[in-house]
């Protein structure tokens, strides 16, 4: 692959590219409000918290309506906080305190999401954002499960999803240092028993099985938009060689890719995460709002400099990935050679 024409090649063009596009970006951070910086994210992972009791109090309706109402409510704040909380707490884009930081990154990911969050950080902050589609080391692959056809990866695999990560966090905390380990283990405990306590005491359920089986609904209500997203932004995108990668414009230029804004994975996921991805990828410590105020300033930049702007539609990218699900999941994929930019 050789790079479009006007666009800089040599480590030298791409960190003055770079440094020209965190300048602009720059300005309008320091032209928003604490409310554009934080407020408005903090506010929607607020009102998820609050939404809580109404979901679990639905759940005590013998209508049918209501009750399928407080499975959604408790739904989609359970991914609020575990996706978007836990998304921008590992970044430490909710606050600028270092302190705080780390205080809502425990909660988030731990209290909520069932997840130590020293792995989280280290295999999404540092591993995926420090080599992103770099084979071997962020390049998606923890996603990849090859022994599954298409059909049931797509759309039985993220059933499992509530299930599989608390058995993950428990044989990486088996790894981790005494205290870590206590830590994160009385943590998850508490996250995963204080939803079951408030379905049987709150809710009224009436045996451990009808509890546990809501559990499980209601953290797997969005887990399919949840794997697919994981996997559209990067995989079948160029995949780049440990000691042959690009500069990070150009990678993540070329490696991550934008979906439309879907005002329910937007509300869940975060800006970040769906319509703003490669604004993330190239500013991670930006909140879900900013890197929507920031979006026009750095798709007009790359496309003035003749970089790629990755976008498609979740269909698009839904079907693509049924029918070369061998290609992408399963086949080890190609490296990509930059010509002159490598």
């Amino acid at each position: 692959m050789e790079p479009a024409r006007g666009a800089p090649q040599g480590s030298g063009g791409a960190e003055a590219l770079l440094g020209e596009l965190e300048a602009r970006v720059q300005d309008v951070v320091r032209a928003s409000s604490w409310w554009e910086r934080h407020g408005v994210d903090c506010a929607i992972l607020a009102l998820s918290l609050l939404a809580l009791p109404s979901g679990f109090l639905c759940l005590c309706s013998e209508n049918v309506l209501v009750f399928v109402l407080g499975i959604t409510v408790l739904g989609v704040c359970h991914y609020t906080l575990t996706v978007k909380g836990s998304h921008l707490a590992t970044h430490g884009a909710l606050t600028e305190s270092k302190r705080w930081s780390r205080i809502w990154a425990l909660f988030f990911v731990e209290v909520c999401t069932a997840f130590p969050a020293e792995y989280a950080k280290y295999g999404h902050v540092k591993m995926h954002h420090g080599h992103t589609n770099v084979l071997g080391l962020g390049d998606s692959s923890t996603w990849r499960l090859p022994f599954l056809n298409r059909y049931v990866y797509m759309f039985l695999a993220p059933l499992l999803i509530p299930i599989i990560t608390p058995l993950v966090a428990v044989e990486r905390l088996s790894k981790a240092e005494l205290g870590t380990a206590l830590r994160g283990l009385a943590l998850v405990s508490l996250g995963l028993y204080s939803h079951y306590w408030l379905l049987l005491n709150v809710s009224g359920f009436r045996s451990p099985c009808s509890a546990l089986a809501c559990m499980l609904v209601t953290r797997s209500l969005l887990a399919h938009p949840y794997l697919h997203v994981n996997i559209f932004q990067h995989i079948g995108l160029p995949m780049f060689s440990r000691d042959k990668k690009p500069q990070r414009i150009h990678m993540m230029s070329l490696g991550v890719l934008n979906l439309p804004r879907l005002p329910i994975l937007d509300w869940a996921f975060g800006h970040s995460l769906i319509s703003c991805h490669v604004e993330h990828h190239l500013f991670p410590r930006l909140s879900d709002n900013m890197c929507l105020k920031v979006k026009p300033v750095v798709s007009q930049f790359l496309h003035e400099k003749h970089l790629p702007y990755n976008e498609d539609t979740y269909l698009a990218r839904f079907w693509l990935f049924l029918s070369r699900y061998e290609e992408f999941m399963v086949q080890t994929p190609p490296i990509t050679e930059l010509v002159g930019l490598q």
